[in-house]
């Protein structure tokens, strides 16, 4: 099973629970409901979702409680359930200390050949960052379209990876084992900014133009939680879709992706210090917006998906 996790408030309180489309399950009522079955006297009362994640303190008996919720132990929680729409979904890891994504990472198109392993020997990853205490938005709430520049706004529709223990130099055939667990992130982006329109053209303009773009408040819709890495067997299969306005955009597989998420790992590590928490979110497939100059605009509803996470809603608005 799944073993899904979110974080939450309800009642003027963050908490951690266990996530369904229909409800959800604090994590301190599912452990008094099962303290004989997770051994989980002194579970641990946080609102860092870390903490019941693979490398966390209370994972096992997390897992443990989620296994028992599910089977045995529904009628114990049942009246523990919240139901999704009572409570206010917030943003995983609301202060990541790194928030890195990449461009680029997708083929066009699945070819015999070798062409995907010639592509990773002869180029790198393209990784950039978000500043995360302003860019990332809880699920359901709106990204806003920046008035500065308001007309070409797009969405891409990525699968993120939360880093669960301190990495360095990693191997890629190593590099699973220091994930916690994975989230969905539509990294929201202004394709057409341009910061001083009478300004005089420098040669690397274009780059900052886009970098840039990247940025505006909001930016980075993030969840609706984060699916344990231990329940997902292999990160390269997981089907993917968004839909604007319930018209499919993306329609995709993590198996196009020209560097995998172990490979994404070993690249950053081998020069930059990952800690947990950090968010690795590895590019989006064919189908954005920008390929058609079809651009979101105040009143669109976006909602991604990824096989085993779950659905990430996004209204637009204007800023």
């Amino acid at each position: 099973m799944a073993v899904r996790l979110c974080r939450f408030r309800h009642s003027g309180k963050v908490q951690i629970g266990i996530y369904d489309e229909s409800f959800v399950i604090p994590m301190s009522a599912l452990a008094a409901a099962g303290q004989e079955i997770a051994g989980s006297t002194g579970f641990p009362k946080t609102d860092c979702l870390l903490t019941y994640l693979p490398h966390g303190s209370a994972h096992a008996a997390a897992a443990k409680l989620a296994d028992w919720a599910a089977g045995e132990g529904a009628s114990a929680v049942s009246q523990a359930k919240l139901a999704t729409e009572e409570v206010e979904l917030l943003v995983p890891i609301p202060r990541p200390n790194k928030l890195f994504l990449l461009a680029g990472n997708y083929a066009k198109h699945i070819e015999e050949g070798g062409e995907m392993a010639r592509e990773r020997a002869e180029t790198f990853p393209y990784v950039f960052m978000k500043p995360p205490s302003t860019t990332l938005t809880d699920p359901a709430k709106a990204i806003r379209i920046p008035s500065i520049s308001p007309n070409h706004i797009d969405w891409e529709l990525e699968l993120a990876i939360v880093i669960g223990r301190e990495a360095k130099g990693v191997s890629e055939s190593d590099a699973l084992d220091y994930v916690a667990g994975f989230t969905i992130v539509n990294d929201i982006s202004n394709r057409k900014f341009k910061p001083n329109p009478q300004r005089i053209e420098r040669p690397k303009d274009g780059f900052f133009d886009w970098l840039h773009g990247k940025w505006h408040d909001s930016f980075c819709a993030c969840g609706p939680c984060v699916t344990s890495a231990d329940a997902i067997a292999d990160p390269q299969s997981l089907d993917m879709k968004l839909a604007v306005n319930d018209q499919i955009k993306q329609d995709a597989s993590t198996a196009q992706q020209i560097f995998p998420v172990a490979a994404v790992i070993e690249f950053v590590s081998s020069f930059v210090t990952l800690e947990p928490g950090d968010i690795l979110s590895t590019g989006t497939p064919a189908g954005v917006g920008n390929a058609t100059g079809d651009y979101l605009k105040a009143g669109d509803f976006i909602r991604a998906s990824i096989d085993l996470i779950g659905t990430l809603e996004t209204p637009v608005d204007a800023e």
